[in-house]
């Protein structure tokens, strides 16, 4: 070495790509959302409303214009800005996958699609054993759509949870056997009571489906799962009992191994809180019909709570907002773990700014 020279400083360690996907991960975990679906201590309740990714928001019909809603769930730039776009705007603690309950069905192949002003629509309904023959298996490759969009959207969403979703067996299965939405459901009971091996069969094949493709979401980065049964409200509780939860019982085992926590909820389901915690969720979300302080003692100890805003109270100006969140939040106030949330999903003439003050004030107001 010349006396001109100086010894090379030692350059400071760059971050690998791998340290920092370690970082990313251990971000998501120590979130508020995370820590309340693991009953953990948080620094404010954490807030994220069911359907924030839709027809609320003005950029949500600005890029989904003339695009059918089954063909945006198979377009991953497409989902990963539809599912941002609100933690953008609202600043929630989770995001929630874009996409929709009857994906997996179509995906293997199911004759189906969504009608606008009806909803899913299925060509040929299943009501004969010979029928279950077109539930085949769910492979990663009939949705690889998905695991490109939710490695986009971790990518993005930083340490932002991602939460993925699925039908329960007995609402994709009503689905199928009526042929599209029904308000009674009589072909659907009519089998469950009339052929109950059949209805079994059906509800397990279900099972099975949504379990794979719950599986593929986790695999490829969802932070927290959740299991809608929209219709479960239809049922007494003996019939939910015998006829549903085991098979619902099956998704959560299926995906318990992941360690990622697993939400369950139903409309008009406060009759079924129990039973329905019982299935194996870690979260049980609770619509607006039953206090919060009154759901915690029918679900029973061990369970975080989601809920309960009634989505219409968004309609009725600030002060009334604030005032029914207050409710919420009071009678949340002995829970082991709360995330809030509205007790169904946004409609969709909301305003995204009455959406954006709730979030604000939940947080103001449950900051620790």
């Amino acid at each position: 070495m010349s006396a001109n020279e100086s010894p090379a400083r030692p350059r400071p360690a760059q971050p690998s790509a791998t340290s920092e996907a370690v970082d990313a991960v251990d971000a998501v975990k120590d979130s508020a959302f995370l820590k309340a679906c693991r009953r953990e201590p948080v620094p404010h309740t954490p807030v994220w409303f069911m359907r924030q990714a839709g027809r609320s928001l003005p950029e949500y019909r600005k890029v989904r214009e003339g695009i059918p809603m089954l063909e945006s769930c198979t377009r991953p730039e497409l989902v990963t800005e539809i599912t941002l776009q609100p933690v953008r705007r609202h600043d929630v603690d989770a995001a929630i996958y874009y996409s929709d309950i009857v994906v997996p069905l179509k995906a293997i192949g199911i004759g189906l699609d969504i009608k606008p002003g009806v909803g899913p629509v299925v060509e040929r309904p299943i009501r004969t054993r010979a029928d279950l023959a077109q539930l085949r298996d769910l492979t990663p490759e009939d949705v690889s759509y998905v695991t490109e969009a939710i490695g986009l959207l971790t990518a993005e969403l930083g340490a932002t949870p991602l939460i993925g979703f699925a039908g329960a067996p007995f609402t994709l299965a009503s689905y199928l056997v009526e042929g599209g939405p029904s308000r009674t459901y009589e072909n659907a009971k009519a089998m469950m009571y009339g052929d109950p091996e059949l209805w079994a069969d059906l509800l397990d094949r279900l099972a099975e489906i949504t379990a794979a493709f719950l599986k593929v979401q986790i695999e490829a980065g969802a932070s927290a799962v959740q299991l809608f049964d929209s219709w479960a409200g239809a049922l007494a509780p003996a019939d939910y009992r015998r006829s549903v939860l085991p098979a619902s019982a099956k998704v959560f085992r299926e995906v318990e191994s992941y360690g990622v926590p697993r939400i369950h909820f139903g409309v008009g389901t406060g009759e079924l809180l129990k039973l329905m915690g019982e299935a194996g969720a870690d979260v049980v979300g609770v619509d607006w019909r039953v206090p919060l302080d009154e759901a915690v003692r029918r679900v029973g100890p061990g369970k975080t709570l989601q809920g309960n805003l009634d989505p219409t109270v968004l309609f009725a100006g600030t002060e009334a907002v604030e005032a029914k969140a207050r409710e919420v939040l009071d009678a949340a106030a002995g829970l082991d773990g709360h995330i809030f949330n509205l007790g169904h999903g946004v409609m969709p003439s909301t305003d995204p700014d009455a959406l954006t003050r709730l979030v604000e004030y939940v947080h103001t107001r449950t900051a620790r």
